[in-house]
């Protein structure tokens, strides 16, 4: 299994403990770079890449939004790519960065009639994904990368997110 160096810093005092959220993150990334290196043969470098998640607010989360990707508006997750990266390509020391916005989380959570660690479990390994080059800007893209989480999820006992929805875009 590849090994990750996750850097966590809890910028909002309403997320859990920062040892619950270490916990949930390495349990979950792990499993998903352990897929994407054994079913995707997706190669990692030999010394663990280093990895930071930020776990912060609405407020915080739509000043990067409007920031980075010029929309005014808080988002569930956002992911920083330390290195552009196509899917299957040999990643850097630095993956890149994810931030999460916790408020944002738990309204999707209850729409979508999900526990908050199963959405954040979901959020996660989506912007994991990201980091590897994986997107949904294009239908093709999307129902690869839907897919690629789908499977990822079931590995760690969740369902599909996207069961009955068209490809996001």
């Amino acid at each position: 299994m590849p090994e990750l160096d996750l850097q966590i810093s809890v910028e909002d005092g309403g997320w859990p403990d920062e040892a619950v959220l270490t916990s949930l993150a390495s349990r979950v990334l792990g499993a998903a770079a352990d897929y994407l290196a054994r079913e995707e043969e997706q190669p990692f470098p030999k010394m663990a890449p280093e990895l930071s998640l930020v776990f912060t607010n609405d407020d915080s989360i739509q000043e990067i939004n409007a920031e980075w990707r010029g929309m005014d508006k808080p988002t569930n997750v956002l992911s920083f790519p330390a290195f552009p990266l196509e899917p299957g390509g040999m990643p850097g020391p630095m993956l890149g960065d994810i931030v999460v916005a916790r408020e944002t989380v738990e309204r999707e959570a209850v729409d979508l009639d999900k526990t908050f660690d199963d959405h954040l479990t979901h959020l996660l390994v989506h912007g994991f994904l990201h980091l590897f080059g994986y997107d949904h800007l294009e239908k093709d893209e999307a129902e690869e990368m839907e897919a690629l989480e789908t499977r990822i999820l079931a590995s760690l006992g969740l369902s599909d997110p996207y069961a009955g929805q068209d490809p996001l875009m």
